[in-house]
């Protein structure tokens, strides 16, 4: 993995932005000969600095590495964070890490990259340093959405107001969250919507309401609805998220699951009473179909999805 084009940073949630600077590093790599190489920190170093004021992360290492994977990547070095990375200075970490452990014949950053020891480095200074190593560097253009700068700051504002539709309008994926299955009071089932309650996400949740979206299940993709918030109409106080997969038979309790958020369809409500819960709840089902069954739509697939022999759902 030495001898190719090198992008360093923290790449969360991976944006359309992002997405260009790949672009550029995959062509410095192939007029190079050489691998393209993403250098990321786990975790965010902001954890270690500032670990009360630093937001929840948009995604896991493995989840970046496999959307960074499908960006072109030939590899990603997640290096662990710890004391002795955050006290090197700017120029002790290009010449340690960029030169001495990756080699790299050529560097590509955005144009608000910061490193070294207290963000002393910015781009003139790596500038400066590639050109006296004779190594090249190319600074990759920001992408603007809708007039504003495309960041990973942006994307977490909008998640965590519930506008998951407009962030996946500035991701390469929609934004997905995992969690492990826990059993629960089985409310659902009684209803005749059994859903799987998830906990222990690690990642940033989005705004409370009800969502159409996908789970995964062992690789396997079902549409789902969503519900993120206290179940009001029962007078609980507490916010979780469950998750009801449309056709999915099997227990899940017990076991990872990842969650997709393709479109918010309304806020968290108290009902009256239960039937009228039961006639919203079949309304969201059905949106979540239509939207996630919809021919000509990107997300589309068929309904009948994980129900041949190698994924069958248990009985």
């Amino acid at each position: 993995m030495r001898g190719g084009a090198v992008a360093i940073g923290n790449f969360d949630g991976v944006h359309l932005g992002h997405a260009r600077l790949i672009e550029t590093l995959r062509s410095e790599a192939r007029r190079l000969a050489g691998p393209a190489i993403v250098f990321t920190f786990d975790p965010h170093p902001a954890r270690f600095l500032r670990p009360d004021r630093t937001p929840p992360p948009l995604s896991w290492i493995e989840r970046k590495a496999e959307l960074l994977g499908d960006l072109g990547v030939d590899a990603v070095i997640a290096y662990p964070t710890d004391e002795t990375l955050l006290r090197l200075d700017a120029r002790t970490f290009f010449r340690q890490i960029i030169l001495g452990r990756l080699a790299a014949r050529a560097v590509v950053e955005g144009v608000n990259f910061f490193f070294g020891h207290d963000r002393s480095g910015d781009v003139a200074l790596l500038g400066k340093l590639c050109d006296e190593a004779g190594i090249s560097l190319k600074v990759a253009d920001a992408v603007a959405v809708d007039g504003e700068i495309v960041s990973s700051s942006r994307v977490r504002r909008l998640i965590a107001e519930g506008r998951v539709g407009e962030a996946r309008q500035m991701l390469t994926e929609p934004y997905r969250i995992r969690g492990t299955v826990a059993r629960g009071v089985g409310r659902g089932a009684t209803l005749g919507f059994p859903t799987a309650n998830v906990h222990e996400i690690d990642t940033l949740l989005p705004g409370e309401g009800v969502y159409a979206g996908r789970v995964w299940v062992e690789g396997v993709p079902w549409p789902a609805a969503t519900h993120l918030g206290p179940n009001r109409t029962f007078d609980e106080q507490k916010s979780h998220l469950e998750t009801h997969l449309l056709g999915y038979r099997g227990d899940l309790c017990g076991r990872r699951i990842e969650v997709d958020f393709i479109e918010r369809l309304r806020d968290t409500e108290r009902f009256d009473d239960v039937g009228r819960l039961v006639a919203q709840i079949h309304r969201d089902v059905a949106d979540t179909r239509r939207i996630m069954l919809k021919k000509g739509s990107e997300l589309f697939f068929e309904e009948t999805t994980g129900r041949n022999g190698a994924c069958r759902p248990e009985k």
